[in-house]
């Protein structure tokens, strides 16, 4: 699932998972006031609130109207059909009427996302694209290397290959190229419900990964206290996507194996054979000869994947190195990691594209990307210089004064964000207003932002993140908001 960002008006952990699965950044708030100010800075695509708040539903959802047009979830409803006629007029979105139901989110995501395509106009024009279908899964470029990953996709799509492997370094956009084929396989028209199932497998352990993979059913280990649906069986007739395939652990590969060769499998602790129709893609970071050398990959499952591997190039070799001036136009219209500046900033200049066609890009695309948005929020003119491109952390970074940042230099945008913060809210004794007209930002969006990096008032002997204190203030101290962590 793709939502940008969720605000989750909530207390409960569970409702901060459920919201993490169906978006990739999800705001948490305690109180109403709290929820107000994020929802404005965040500008989310979605809202959810919790029912325990239910003296302040109306109050809340005629506020967030004023400030978002984001839709409003409300979870834990009761059956009482007068509450929901109630919620219904006031335009909450949707709701949940408690545990049981809390999976209907994913789907209710999923409309919204549909919503937000035809709703939203396309923001990239078409000469970023070589194929109409790359522009669908914005696989950006018109390089030879490019071109070809897209006729070899093209061509496998076509085809009833099945699995499919992909290859190429991290960052260099190896889902992207997965999706496309689940696209052209399942055009949108044809097949809107087919889905597609990415697991990435250098996050799980052996065992987990076991049990999301195939299911389990009750009893099958400690805790299972009943059955679950595996991946496989949840792909269906779509896709699975098995991303970083090289980090299975050996033991597991002799399974998979199987259900590449028998198109069946079981579930742990199960012994009924159950038919898998999905298309598996695999794909990997690693040379897998050299895993297989290593004895971590197994030879016969490397040859049951190597039917006709799609390679990616990497963004610094000289087959990709002309999309770089693309890409980084691309990332800079379609960026929305500094809303209220969205528009304002039009171009690179030419300086900025020599430092970042330069530059070797080991971090491939995805780091192309976050240097560009680096570079979008530190940029005060129309254009982004070379001032404005930081990319190495190890040496210490001036901003405000348009002196130079050191050069084009690796960064951690999050890093960098927080460093930027903490140092305007001393220079300005964290006086947050003045510290937001600094940054250029509003002061909700500096609140948020606080909240999401925990940043707090260094002391000579406080420790640089303080657990929340409870107590009051001391007198004569500014009166400044408890900060809490935001996920």
């Amino acid at each position: 699932m793709s939502l940008r960002r969720t605000v989750a008006l909530s207390r409960q952990a569970e409702i901060h998972e459920l919201a993490r699965q169906v978006s990739r950044e999800v705001f948490t708030a305690d109180t109403i006031a709290e929820a107000s100010d994020l929802i404005e800075a965040s500008n989310p695509d979605l809202i959810l609130l919790d029912r325990r708040f239910s003296p302040h539903i109306e109050r809340f959802l005629h506020t967030a109207d004023k400030i978002s047009d984001a839709p409003i979830v409300v979870i834990g409803c009761d059956e009482d059909a007068d509450e929901i006629a109630a919620l219904e007029k006031m335009d909450a979105y949707d709701y949940l009427r408690g545990k049981n139901d809390l999976s209907r989110l994913k789907e209710i995501a999923e409309r919204i996302e549909e919503q937000s395509k035809v709703n939203t106009p396309v923001k990239a024009p078409d000469h970023f694209f070589a194929e109409d279908f790359a522009a669908q899964v914005s696989l950006v470029g018109h390089s030879d290397a490019i071109k070809h990953t897209l006729k070899m996709t093209k061509l496998v799509a076509a085809s009833r290959c099945n699995p499919v492997l992909i290859v190429g370094e991290t960052g260099t956009g190896k889902e992207l190229v997965a999706r496309a084929i689940h696209l052209l396989r399942h055009p949108p028209a044809q097949d809107s419900k087919v889905p597609f199932v990415a697991v990435n497998c250098a996050a799980l352990t052996a065992n987990l990964l076991e049990s999301e993979l195939f299911g389990h059913v009750r009893g099958a280990f400690t805790g299972a206290d009943r059955d679950k649906t595996g991946l496989l069986e949840l792909a269906a007739n779509g896709t699975l996507f098995l991303d970083e395939i090289s980090e299975i652990p050996i033991d597991l590969q002799a399974k998979l194996l199987r259900v590449l060769q028998e198109q069946t499998f079981r579930k742990v602790g199960g012994i009924k054979d159950i038919q898998s129709n999905a298309t598996i893609i695999a794909s990997s970071n690693r040379n897998l000869k050299k895993e297989i050398d290593a004895n971590r990959f197994r030879q016969d499952l490397y040859y049951r994947l190597n039917i006709s591997p799609i390679t990616l190039a990497p963004l610094g070799s000289p087959r990709r190195k002309q999309d770089i001036p693309l890409l980084a136009e691309y990332f800079l219209k379609t960026s929305a990691i500094c809303p209220e500046k969205s528009g304002k900033i039009t171009s690179l200049t030419k300086l900025a594209l020599e430092e970042l066609e330069k530059y070797h890009w080991p971090g491939n695309v995805r780091e192309l990307r976050n240097v560009i948005e680096r570079a979008i929020l530190y940029e005060t003119t129309d254009k982004i210089g070379v001032n404005s491109i930081v990319i190495d952390p190890t040496e210490p970074c001036e901003f405000s004064d348009g002196s130079t940042a050191g050069g084009i230099r690796n960064y951690s945008l999050a890093k960098a964000e927080r460093e930027l913060i903490s140092r305007a809210l001393q220079e300005t004794g964290w006086q947050k207003t003045r510290a937001a007209a600094l940054l250029g930002i509003t002061r909700a969006t500096l609140y948020a932002k606080v909240k999401q990096y925990n940043i707090v008032e260094k002391t000579p002997h406080a420790p640089e993140h303080p657990a929340p204190q409870a107590s009051s203030p001391a007198p004569g101290a500014p009166n400044r908001e408890p900060v809490a962590a935001a996920y």
